[in-house]
């Protein structure tokens, strides 16, 4: 059975941080590209960031480069996104995300919420 537990989300103020972690399980955690993506209110879901099967690749939207960082261990099977800088902007539902050739999951989600 495919599993997401995603957690770290929260609310913070602008100008702070947040780490989300996301645990996988259930599928070739190692087989996959994986990554975060996120939906704001009336709006369409969109890619944060995302990292190749062995970290050797990584891509950022723009919206985000030189603030958050994605990693992964893929012994722990394990994704993460380092946010920093935060701008209410960057409040949404952030999604953990899996895919393959043949493949594509997605975690439940979870809140961040930027507001003084």
């Amino acid at each position: 059975q495919v599993q997401f537990v995603e957690s770290g989300g929260g609310l913070v103020q602008p100008g702070g941080s947040l780490s989300l972690s996301c645990v996988a399980s259930g599928f070739s955690f190692s087989s996959y590209s994986m990554g975060w993506y996120r939906q704001a209110p009336g709006k369409e879901r969109e890619l944060v960031a995302r990292i190749a099967n062995f970290g050797g690749s990584r891509t950022y939207a723009d919206s985000v480069k030189g603030r958050f960082t994605i990693s992964r261990d893929n012994a722990k099977n394990t994704v993460s996104l380092q946010m920093n800088s935060l701008k209410p902007e960057d409040t949404a539902v952030y999604y953990c995300h899996a895919v393959n050739n043949w493949h594509d999951r997605w975690g439940q989600g979870t809140q961040v919420t930027v507001s003084s």
